[in-house]
């Protein structure tokens, strides 16, 4: 099939690189002419595992092409994609005015061209409840009588997993009430799925909520389980024997049940909010996602409490080793990453930091410019330092020399925001060691 994927974010670049991967000629589009040539090049402008074997193989072979064109890639595609931001407005609502900036340029070119055929206008952004109407709406202000159906296909891609949730999905969600449409989209899906994982099909307002509501359902999961671990603390519990406990009933399950510093990335906070901001349009009082939203901040503040209490209130003048920024492992994001939060406080309390993390430094770098340190590995970063706090669980912390890290420790001091350690171990090594439910080992 011929498909134009608009826009080049996250999204759109996996699943146009992943569409070609299964034979599609795929155009991806993007105003940003920089970013565009570069693409062109073979350079992959996100860091993704395993997405840049198929970005370059799919190149080479003429499958995944782009340009800046948008009337080129309308020409010559029959399926048009749509993956553009939906950055979070003011109130907390999802601001639409890429997707519909873009739905109205349709408009305008079905009314000039109105003999280049019928197009399917696909919503992959995720995008609140109604929009595949205003898109609609939107494209028939210019071009009323051309044919054309727009369907929501919500993505549910995980960052670091991306490429495997997007080739070998556990399901498929299309939002359309047009047979024709169907037809040729569960053909596009069909060899992502032959391992019998389902297509759910459903009208467009069902699709939108589902999106929402599987991404607010799973925050609040991680919420509940960070609230229990601080009872643990409180009560003397262990929330690893806990998470085990109740991990193990199936109507729970094992996922996301790890205690932390609160949920980050480009999804979660914001589809949060969106959702109750739709929540408060239909006046309805969205409770237990607006104490979603209020637990995950106090979360991050109560880690930086543990810190600030070690020292007596006292950390100006004291130096800390950060590891990891990406607000999870195998991804380059730092979009509402806990590991900021904690930083812009270490800072405001007259501390000085040196932070590393295997792919988020360049990231991080253009928020701080110049006012933190960087490390070029994982032991460098320790040097000096009267701690280390660890807020990403890259695979490369979880194993590390710690003679070597006592040693370049002032004092063997630990603030660990992701329970990568065993605590009988720590008390072992002489270690003081704070992590998220557990109790405290004091060297």
């Amino acid at each position: 099939m011929k498909i134009s994927i608009i826009g080049t974010g996250y999204v759109g670049l996996v699943s146009g690189t992943c569409f070609a991967e299964t034979g599609n000629e795929v155009i991806c589009v993007d105003i940003d002419a920089a970013k565009v040539d570069k693409m062109k090049q073979g350079i992959v402008p996100i860091y993704e595992p395993g997405l840049e074997i198929l970005f370059e193989r799919n190149i080479r072979y003429g499958r995944l092409t782009f340009t800046k064109d948008l009337h080129e890639a309308i020409r010559n595609s029959e399926i048009l994609f749509l993956c553009l931001p939906t950055p979070q407005d003011g109130d907390g609502s999802a601001d639409l005015k890429y997707v519909l900036g873009v739905a109205e340029d349709l408009g305008k070119f079905f009314r000039d061209n109105p003999g280049i055929g019928f197009k399917i206008l696909v919503d992959k952004s995720t995008v609140p409840v109604g929009t595949s109407e205003k898109v609609r709406t939107a494209v028939k202000k210019y071009a009323p009588d051309f044919e054309f159906d727009v369907a929501s296909n919500p993505e549910f891609l995980r960052e670091g997993m991306a490429v495997e949730d997007f080739m070998k999905p556990e399901r498929v969600v299309i939002g359309t009430s047009n047979e024709k449409t169907k037809t040729i989209i569960e053909e596009l899906y069909e060899p992502f799925i032959r391992s019998g994982n389902p297509i759910y099909f459903m009208d467009e307002k069902s699709a939108e909520m589902t999106k929402y509501a599987a991404n607010s359902f799973l925050a609040t999961k991680i919420t509940f389980m960070n609230e229990i671990a601080n009872l643990c603390e409180i009560t003397g519990a262990d929330v690893d024997r806990v998470r085990i406990g109740i991990g193990s009933d199936s109507r729970i399950g094992k996922r996301f049940l790890f205690p932390g510093v609160g949920f980050g990335g480009s999804c979660f906070p914001k589809d949060v909010k969106a959702l109750i901001n739709t929540s408060n349009e239909n006046n309805y009082d969205f409770k237990i996602l607006k104490s979603v939203v209020e637990i995950n901040e106090n979360q991050r503040i109560r880690f930086f409490e543990k810190i600030k209490l070690h020292y007596n209130g006292k950390i100006k003048g004291k130096h800390f080793a950060i590891w990891g920024l990406a607000f999870k492992p195998n991804t380059d994001d730092i979009r509402d990453a806990p590991s900021v939060k904690i930083i812009d406080l270490l800072l405001k309390g007259g501390a000085s930091v040196t932070a590393y993390d295997p792919e988020a430094m360049d990231n991080i770098s253009n928020i701080y410019n110049g006012k933190i340190k960087f490390a070029k590995g994982t032991y460098n970063a320790l040097e000096n330092a009267d701690a280390l706090v660890i807020m990403t669980e890259w695979n490369e912390f979880r194993k590390p020399d710690f003679s070597r890290v006592k040693a370049l420790l002032k004092k063997p001091v630990i603030f660990d925001g992701r329970n990568l350690y065993d605590l009988e171990k720590m008390a072992e090594l002489h270690f003081t060691y704070y992590s998220i439910g557990r109790n405290i080992i004091k060297s």
